[in-house]
């Protein structure tokens, strides 16, 4: 994990987006904790939770302390995650407590050997209208559950022969052809147009995929691209995602 941020931030030129400033701002939230992070945390994992943060941060100096302490406590995060996110709280409300707009979604794209931090923000006033839409009615008690649609989309990514191609010439005593049970990844039903988040999100879902079958970061393919994403996987998508047990869905962290 050292050096993680360090090596996104200051091993290479960070472009900065006219009229994007908070993209500094959120990497020098993160940066004094650089080391802290859990060595399975990746640099979007890292970023995502530097703007959940940044927006807590932003939350406690517009609602009273109580009501603030008891959402922080309704779902805390495991250890350390915990820990550092409370001292990132304090950091944002003491540096920078003059930068009052919330995060609204963040980019990473890497261009010409860059990488590209985008921060798009919102004012408080949308931020907060926008989180009672999305606030979930209570969770029904399980003997009241019923078979439901479930809102989200279900990504489901199944390897192609490059895929083979790779992981057989690592372990050639042991060759896969194929794979009968792909991964399915559940994400957000109010994404617009997946094709075009897909296209920002890729590497994501192509590093999962290949820690899956090789750990050893050094021996994954280099440059990846979108464009060889979809040559190496098969990409499928539904839209409508139904529950048919009479029981609650648990999420484990």
């Amino acid at each position: 994990m050292k050096n993680k941020v360090i090596d996104l931030f200051s091993g290479k030129t960070i472009v900065q987006n006219e009229g994007q400033k908070y993209s500094v701002l959120i990497n020098d939230l993160i940066k004094p904790f650089e080391n802290d992070f859990p060595a399975d945390m990746d640099i979007e994992d890292i970023i995502s939770f530097g703007c959940n943060a940044w927006n807590l941060g932003c939350m406690s100096q517009v609602i009273p302390k109580k009501e603030f302490a008891n959402l922080l406590s309704s779902d805390p995060f495991p250890e350390p995650e915990n820990t550092i996110l409370k001292k990132m709280i304090d950091l944002k409300k003491k540096k920078f407590a003059s930068f009052d707009r919330f995060i609204d979604d963040f980019f990473l794209e890497e261009k010409n050997g860059e990488r590209i931090l985008t921060v798009l923000t919102q004012e408080k006033e949308a931020f907060f209208a926008k989180l009672m839409e999305e606030q979930p009615e209570s969770f029904p008690e399980e003997t009241n559950y019923e078979e439901a649609y479930i809102n989200r989309y279900a990504i489901v990514i199944k390897p192609l022969q490059p895929f083979f191609d790779w992981l057989n010439a690592l372990y050639p005593e042991d060759p896969i052809y194929e794979i009968d049970e792909p991964n399915i990844y559940l994400v957000d039903n109010d994404i617009d147009d997946l094709e075009q988040w897909l296209k920002k999100k890729f590497d994501k879902f192509f590093m999962m995929e290949l820690d899956d079958w090789h750990i050893n970061k050094k021996e994954w393919p280099k440059k990846r691209t979108y464009k060889m994403f979809k040559k190496w996987f098969r990409v499928d998508v539904s839209t409508m995602i139904y529950d048919m047990e009479n029981k609650p869905v648990y999420k484990e962290n």
